[in-house]
């Protein structure tokens, strides 16, 4: 079992950056079993979207709409997500997902309001 708790969204204005944050916590093993972790996003009335991940070496993987514009990054059972040059259409429940021994994981979402 892993429990993932998200933090750092709000109200900002487009332009405005925010850092998201996710921190990872259960048994030892599901800790150090922990491979990639990564964030998706769901906008208001539609579906749920992969963003970007990051692999236990480093790697990282963004979808082309925030290429360029997001960050990712990790320090051990934390994974964070920089977002940068925000627009309206970034608005969205930002949701911190990793996988484990074929079981996804996922915290309760934290929102992120891109708005002037």
């Amino acid at each position: 079992q892993v429990q993932l708790v998200e933090s750092g969204g709000g109200l900002v204005q487009p332009g405005g950056s925010l850092r998201l944050s996710c921190a990872a916590s259960g048994s030892i093993f599901s800790i150090f079993s922990i491979n990639a972790m990564g964030w998706y996003r769901q906008a208001p009335g539609k579906q749920r979207e992969w963003v970007a991940n990051i692999t236990s070496g480093g790697g990282t993987n963004y979808a082309d709409s925030v290429k360029g514009r997001f960050a990712i990054s990790r320090d051990n059972a934390k994974v964070y997500l920089q977002i940068n040059s925000l627009k309206p259409e970034d608005t969205a429940v930002y949701y911190c997902n990793v996988p484990v021994e074929g079981v996804d994981y996922w915290g309760k979402g934290i929102l992120v309001t891109v708005s002037s």
